[in-house]
């Protein structure tokens, strides 16, 4: 598989794309962000990746998220796009996993194996829940994204940590629900947020080329980590 990631390595270097190899990253919520993420890191080299969404494919989601098709209709989201990752690198490691994931789920199934966590949740519970576990343990990184939907402008998603977001509404209503619990994250949350103001509508419209940017920017925040980490 050396010449599909050759381009890669031209920008990486050969010690940066084998230690992208061998890190394990596991992605929750693969819709109209996490599955670009996924996709992204299975296309620059990661070998290890395991998704999880308890969700199927509707028509709804035709018009952003990566898995859906009409072939793919009525599918469980997580087999879809594992079939998908695995046209790109047959060779790549993706388990699928079709659960929501809750403190139950967390307690049981636990994060130890992995090096990164890709939060791409939707739930305001669940995505608390998966911050909260996730930042207690030790050496885990954690990426989460925030509000993707209601927006137009790619150009504005940028990154920041999660207490010090302002203007994004899931951002708001994680940290509220910490606040009501009295818990908070172990260490920093780097985030993926847009700076756009959310437009007012009656139903959760979104846009591919805003949700593919928050999911491509997610993937860049492991490939560059990665990369910093055999450049320290």
């Amino acid at each position: 598989m050396d010449d599909f990631f050759s381009r890669s390595e031209v920008l990486l270097g050969a010690e940066a794309m084998q230690a992208l190899r061998t890190k394990r990253v596991i992605l929750f919520g693969v819709g109209g962000v996490g599955s670009w993420a996924a996709e992204c890191l299975i296309r620059t080299g990661l070998t290890h990746l395991t998704i999880v969404d308890g969700d199927t494919v509707q028509p709804s989601n035709i018009n952003r998220q990566l898995p859906a098709t009409r072939a793919t209709l009525g599918q469980p989201k997580v087999f879809a796009l594992r079939e998908r990752l695995l046209s790109i690198n047959p060779e790549a490691e993706i388990t699928a996993i079709p659960e929501m994931v809750n403190n139950e789920w967390l307690a049981e199934k636990g994060l130890a194996d992995y090096d990164y966590v890709i939060d791409a949740i939707d739930s305001v519970p669940d995505k608390t829940d998966l911050i909260l576990y996730a930042s207690r343990v030790r050496a885990l990184k954690t990426f989460s994204s925030m509000g993707a939907a209601l927006r137009f402008d790619p150009t504005q998603v940028t990154t920041g940590e999660l207490m010090s977001i302002q203007g994004d509404a899931l951002a708001k209503a994680v940290r509220a629900r910490m606040k009501r619990l009295d818990r908070y994250p172990h260490k920093k949350i780097r985030c993926v947020y847009s700076t756009e103001q959310a437009q007012q509508c009656e139903t959760r419209g979104s846009l591919m080329q805003v949700t593919a940017a928050f999911g491509l920017t997610l993937a860049s925040l492991v490939i560059n980590d990665t990369y910093k980490q055999i450049k320290l």
